[in-house]
């Protein structure tokens, strides 16, 4: 028969076994005084692995510039919900009709989710229901385990996200100059934006060329190098008059960037910039639609003004493009098209690899804007992220949690609560609400919409039986 004894225990060996139960035993007494949660960091209220998707409702506010805007919510079985944004503009179908196809997933597989809605997503306003979701799924995780969004990116480089501003236009120069300095040393921006096209010379004699008695579809849908439109000498010198006001007021030193030149040809495009170029602006934006990849290649090397696109995008395939081949000098995502925080984190470390900066387009409420904060806060080359709020006075109104005035001194402070950070202010969503619509109704007309939405062939299933 074995022997399980064992040698005989020794003075030392008795003291050793002693202690290890004494120390055992007062170790058991804490425990049983003071347990200890297993998961410090995670919101004892829910259970992650069996969290669900219930429901999606949306709330559209109107408000002054680009709008309407639609916030997206997303419920679960365990009380936790996330908020998100469709972009500016765009309709809350794109959001609706998406609820069949998240309603009963766990809100914490992002990824997988993402993936499986993206193909729904398109370019400028079609990919608002992919991002608005997409933003609700991080703003559940981060309330599920208390952390802020910018932490499960890896972290922030930055406290705050420098903002910048469009200014209101004028055809008197010195007005126009006046409205820049004011966004500077009133509201305290250290990043301006102007916007200056060929309208604005376009009623004097001689500054423009063009075909007479533009017909609908060339003004609003024809691309620009198809209008046969181009800008003359004495147009430049016009539109330069407005520049180097612009700079007499506010100075050299603050970046000053450039929009809305106008449906010009890239002949003009690039005579423009190099007339830009002594007034050392930050960029010249969405010169010609992003798609002619080539055009804007040849426009980036022979302009000595920045060239910077983006906002339309959806993905990251094409920012990829554009970086790899240097046809842009900048690129300027707006998270609400560009796939949503992740992705636009993606695009933004993929610039880097290329030696390309990242500002940041985004016209819509605060919800969309907080997501953009902690993506740029998250990534490495990130410059300024667009506000087009400033003069909207309830626009900070819309939600609370979050430190105000949210834009103080041309800055946004990344919130360090979980999630995005903030809540929304029912009672005033209620009061800039679109007409006739609701503040988050139930819409089970979209609880059943189904398709195939396999997007390549696949062959039957069928069952496999084992040879033998």
């Amino acid at each position: 028969m074995p022997n399980h004894e064992g040698p005989p225990l020794g003075r030392r060996g008795l003291l050793k076994a002693s202690a290890t139960l004494l120390g055992g035993a007062m170790l058991g007494a804490r425990a049983k005084a003071a347990p200890e949660p297993p998961f410090q960091n995670v919101n004892t209220n829910s259970s992650p692995s069996t969290l669900k998707i219930t429901d999606l409702r949306v709330a559209t506010v109107r408000k002054p510039g680009p709008g309407p805007c639609t916030i997206i919510r997303l419920d679960t079985n365990q009380g936790v919900y996330g908020l998100g944004e469709v972009r500016d503009g765009a309709s809350a179908t794109y959001a609706l009709f998406l609820k069949s196809r998240v309603v009963g997933e766990n809100p914490l597989r992002i990824t997988y989710i993402f993936e499986k809605i993206k193909q729904f997503g398109g370019h400028s306003r079609q990919a608002g229901g992919v991002v608005a979701v997409e933003e609700a799924l991080w703003d559940i995780a981060g309330k599920v385990y208390s952390v802020p969004i910018y932490q499960m990116l890896g972290g922030k480089f930055r406290d705050k996200v420098r903002i910048y501003a469009d200014t209101e236009e004028s055809d008197d120069i010195m007005e126009y100059a006046k409205r820049l300095k004011i966004r500077k040393e009133e509201m305290g921006l250290t990043w301006l934006k102007m916007d200056l096209g060929i309208q604005m010379v376009a009623k004097i004699p001689g500054t423009l060329t063009m075909p007479s008695e533009e017909i609908p579809w060339g003004g609003n849908r024809l691309p620009h190098p198809f209008t046969a439109a181009e800008v003359t000498g004495k147009g430049i010198e016009k539109l330069c008059e407005y520049v180097a006001a612009a700079r007499e007021a506010v100075g050299m030193e603050i970046p000053l960037s450039m929009d809305h030149l106008g449906h010009l040809g890239v002949t003009s495009i690039i005579r423009l910039g190099k007339a830009y170029e002594k007034y050392n602006l930050s960029w010249i934006e969405d010169v010609i639609p992003w798609q002619y990849t080539d055009l804007l290649q040849r426009i980036t090397m022979e302009s000595p003004t920045p060239i910077l696109t983006g906002e339309d995008i959806y993905l990251k395939e094409p920012f990829i493009n554009l970086c790899a081949k240097h046809a842009i000098s900048k690129i300027h995502p707006d998270i609400s098209t560009s796939g949503g925080i992740l992705e636009t984190h993606k695009i933004g470390d993929a610039a880097m690899e290329y030696g390309v900066p990242m500002a940041m387009h985004y016209a819509g409420l605060p919800i969309g804007a907080l997501a953009s904060v902690h993506c740029a806060a998250a990534t490495e080359n990130f410059l300024a992220c667009e506000n087009h709020s400033l003069d909207v006075p309830w626009w900070q109104d819309l939600v609370e949690g979050i430190e105000k005035p949210i834009i103080n001194k041309g800055f946004i402070a990344v919130p360090d609560k979980p999630g995005l950070g903030i809540t929304l202010n029912e009672d005033v969503v209620r009061q800039h609400l679109v007409p006739d619509t609701g503040y988050f109704e139930p819409t089970p007309t979209w609880d059943k919409e189904r398709s195939l939405d396999r997007l390549w062939s696949m062959t039957p299933r069928r069952q496999v039986v084992a040879a033998g």
